[in-house]
């Protein structure tokens, strides 16, 4: 149904911007028609890779106790949902394939296809830094529970509407007014899915792309450090809710 949801989104964000773009010659925000079809298209794809995630599981093993069964065994309990992780979004990047072939002989949107290797190497990294990110992010916030059982779906779900709002899910980020903008960039939302498709359709120079590249590496030691320390200090309060 998360699938049947996203088709949905991008049905709606496809014939919007359609709709403003009517004229192909048009320039709005920066973005010719062919790049803002190629953006949402785009979203397809990428919100497979990093927003499809096994994390947002995490509180409720916690506040259910069911935690318990894995940190009896010889596991890394943060290993073992990254694997889950990855495995989630494997799965869910089969079904992107699958559903962008279809909206794309449905729809018949023009794409801009990224030619600069040096662009595509550095997408692909952006990517992996943005699955990391999200994970770490979905992973911290899931630890709530240690110390509030019940706030496991809640906080899940605001966490939820957070990023679809600041990493570009809805519509692309520089649209926004430049002061907005900038405050937003000092969050780790924007370099989920908004800045890798920047990369992508090479609307970003080198510099203003390494240093994205470089923030985002820098929220991932920052987020990595957090998790840690909330992990250790929620186990050490753990008192095995629910069994």
């Amino acid at each position: 149904m998360w699938r049947v949801r996203n088709m949905f989104q991008i049905f709606l964000v496809f014939f919007l911007w359609d709709t403003i773009f009517a004229n192909s010659q048009r320039i709005v925000f920066g973005y010719d028609r062919q790049k803002m079809l190629t953006y949402i298209f785009g979203l397809i794809i990428v919100r497979a890779l990093v927003l499809s995630s096994k994390a947002n599981e995490v509180g409720g093993d916690i506040s259910r106790g069911d935690i318990i069964n894995l940190l009896l065994k010889p596991i890394s309990y943060v290993k073992y949902w990254l694997t889950r992780d990855l495995s989630s979004k494997g799965i869910n990047l089969i079904f992107a394939v699958f559903e962008t072939i279809l909206l794309y002989f449905i729809l018949r949107p023009d794409f801009f296809l990224q030619g600069n290797i040096l662009l595509l190497l550095s997408f692909a990294t952006s990517i992996v830094l943005a699955i990391l990110i999200y994970f770490l992010l979905l992973f911290t916030i899931g630890l709530v529970p240690f110390w509030v059982p019940e706030s496991a779906w809640g906080i899940s779900f605001l966490m939820l509407v957070v990023v679809e709002f600041l990493s570009g899910a809805l519509f692309p980020l520089d649209i926004l007014p430049v002061s907005v903008q900038s405050i937003i960039n000092f969050t780790p939302f924007p370099y989920l899915l908004f800045f890798p498709l920047q990369i992508y359709l090479g609307k970003v120079g080198t510099l203003i792309m390494l240093r994205g590249i470089g923030v985002s590496f820098l929220w991932l030691g920052v987020l990595w450090l957090l998790m840690r320390s909330v992990w250790f200090k929620g186990l050490k309060s753990y008192q095995a809710y629910g069994r």
